[in-house]
């Protein structure tokens, strides 16, 4: 059973959605009130959050912000506006996905699902072998945990797997799935540097994923140049 987490003001869509995610084992709890998020989080532990942009009191991406600075759980963001930079700042802030309004439910199920297959199993990782000198898939670096959201760990694990390979733009859209592919070029600039932000001691001068202008992105171990 998948426990997810609404948070958005349209009671009617909470209730249709309680309803069709249960089919699909999915357990749904909506509140209707943004500054509730931390504390529901708290109480509820979700799996997956579904995040509406346009709420009273704080936006969406206020919660998206918040909820980032504490929680690396996948985070699916709907909007009625569906402008693509609304779905960039969605992603730059940490969101996992991007839905417009209105949307099928059975999309949103297909989306959650996706997203929780590629969670990844901490207790798994713990005996992890993947290692790149002082970086482990483990989550951890320099014995610092590192607090990664799904594409965060997807990413990571695609150039830790394949150290010294270039990797394009488009080959890394191949490998990441869930967002619309012409957002691509600007999101995975995006998951670059949030990923830096994370594993690089210097994320303006980055030594372990350096980018190859005019080409794309290759990862390095941090004692190569």
């Amino acid at each position: 059973m998948i426990k997810a987490l609404l948070i958005d003001d349209d009671l009617k869509l909470a209730k249709l959605l309680e309803n069709y995610l249960s089919k699909f084992t999915i357990t749904l709890t909506s509140i209707s009130d943004p500054l509730q998020a931390m504390d529901a989080m708290k109480q509820h532990n979700p799996e997956v959050i579904i995040l509406d942009v346009m709420m009273p009191d704080m936006n969406g991406f206020d919660v998206c912000r918040l909820i980032r600075k504490k929680y690396s759980v996948p985070i699916i963001m709907l909007s009625a506006r569906g402008e693509p930079n609304d779905k960039i700042q969605g992603l730059d802030l940490g969101a996992d996905d991007y839905i417009a309004k209105p949307f099928e439910p059975r999309e949103l199920v297909a989306r959650i699902t996706s997203l929780i297959r590629r969670v990844p199993d901490k207790r798994n990782l713990e005996d992890s072998i993947f290692e790149v000198d002082d970086l482990h898939l483990e989550i951890k670096m320099q014995g610092k945990t590192l607090d990664l959201t799904t594409k965060e760990y997807d990413l990571l694990s695609l150039f830790v797997n394949n150290p010294g390979v270039l990797f394009t733009r488009d080959d890394i859209i191949l490998e990441i799935k869930g967002i619309e592919a012409h957002l691509f070029s600007r999101s995975i600039d995006i998951l670059i540097s949030r990923l830096r932000q994370k594993i690089e001691s210097n994320p303006k001068s980055p030594e372990i994923i350096k980018t190859i202008w005019g080409k794309g992105y290759m990862f390095l171990s941090a004692n190569k140049e």
